[in-house]
């Protein structure tokens, strides 16, 4: 049955040429048919502007991510049905996460694709990938693979990114010009430094009850840790095989503080039941509109480190018990070390005392330096706005 589907897809591209786009139709979609990151928060924003005379609607495989999206008040469509196909196939701009496959790939012929991505930092990715199992598909060019995964060979026309710093690594990734990387930003970042009353509308306008739930029970604790760690290719339970939650409740128990472990939306999660200080938030929440409310970020080699130090007075641990291993799996397109900021540790014990001792404080002036580099201007950028003036008045039309 794949193998057809995928035989459909091919035949169907070509076709989707064809078809007149309306530079007054904006398409969305994320990953697996989700509503989340930076496309999210693109919809939300450019929806509300209603004074631009341009449609937007939301796309996605998933039926009740539909509905949930409809349930917001907002324009949304199963990809997969007539008025989904409509659409995608109509409109000029599409705006996605990841790749075009974030709507339809198959559909994607003559829009103009706007990659949004997920992720500054310092992970070789795509055509920068040199070993690990993704390296099968963009430095090998395993022919079953490159079948399998057309998307990813799809130039974006624009991509986003920061400064330039992140841009000559991402061109290289995506195999496109510097000049056709767009340094503004992230639109999922602003939640994170808007003031408190804009905040907590959003969250009561756009999220479900159990993130307005997980920001009250927050405030109920003298410190609030949350657990971030990046996507690892072999798919280990990070949570189980890193750390003796029992005993970590404890010792949270004891001094009054909370742990929220955020597993990446790839993971699965197993076996992990919640304790009377350690909650776990589903692999899909959106924990942005959470994180202002958390005091510690513990994390490893994730992107998630960057967004989190555009706030300030936060503290970092960084939680590299597996460092050797990751790097053979995942190689650092910069060098780590003078990338990243936080209190190091190595193993579970470390860890331990660590959270123990309150022995993390963040340096400030570190703070700034990192977030200088990756972020630079766009730290205080409105993101969303100029995405979308940057569509409306310079995308050459």
């Amino acid at each position: 049955m794949k193998l057809i589907a995928y035989i459909i897809c091919y035949l169907i591209y070509p076709f989707s040429f064809l078809f007149p786009r309306s530079k007054r139709k904006y398409a969305f979609g994320s990953f697996r048919g989700a509503f989340n990151d930076n496309a999210r928060y693109l919809f939300i924003y450019a929806s509300r502007q209603t004074d631009d005379n341009i449609r937007k609607v939301w796309l996605s495989t998933n039926r009740d991510c539909v509905k949930k999206v409809r349930s917001y008040g907002l324009e949304a469509y199963w990809v997969l049905g007539p008025r989904g196909i409509w659409h995608a196939l109509t409109s000029r701009y599409w705006f996605f996460n990841s790749y075009t496959a974030d709507i339809m790939f198959c559909l994607s012929g003559g829009a103009v694709c706007i990659n949004l991505w997920h992720g500054v930092g310092l992970k070789r990715t795509e055509f920068n990938t040199i070993s690990g199992p993704l390296a099968d598909r963009y430095s090998k060019k395993n022919k079953l693979d490159v079948f399998r995964h057309p998307e990813s060979f799809r130039r974006p026309d624009w991509l986003l990114t920061s400064t330039p710093f992140q841009t000559s690594m991402f061109a290289k990734a995506f195999r496109i010009p510097q000049s056709r990387c767009l340094e503004l930003g992230y639109p999922r970042n602003r939640i994170l430094t808007v003031t408190e009353q804009e905040r907590i509308s959003f969250i009561k306008k756009y999220e479900p009850r159990q993130t307005w739930d997980m920001v009250q029970r927050c405030k109920g604790y003298d410190k609030v840790f949350v657990y971030m760690p990046t996507w690892r290719d072999s798919q280990r339970t990070v949570f189980t095989q890193s750390m003796d939650l029992e005993r970590l409740n404890g010792i949270l128990a004891a001094k009054n503080q909370l742990l929220i472990l955020k597993p990446h939306a790839n993971v699965i999660v197993d076996g992990i039941k919640e304790m009377s200080n350690i909650m776990l938030a589903s692999p899909r929440m959106d924990i942005y509109p959470v994180l202002p409310y958390a005091h510690v970020l513990i994390t490893d080699y994730s992107s998630i480190l960057y967004d989190w130090l555009l706030m300030e007075h936060k503290d970092v641990i960084l939680y590299l018990y597996d460092y050797d291993e990751y790097v053979k799996e995942r190689d650092f397109y910069y060098p780590f070390d003078e990338n990243v900021t936080g209190r190091r540790v190595y193993d579970f014990e470390s860890l331990c005392s660590c959270i123990e001792s309150g022995d993390y404080t963040l340096d400030e002036t570190e703070r700034k330096r990192i977030v200088d580099k990756f972020w630079g201007k766009t730290a205080g950028y409105d993101s969303s706005r100029m995405i979308l003036d940057f569509v409306k008045e310079k995308q050459p039309k």
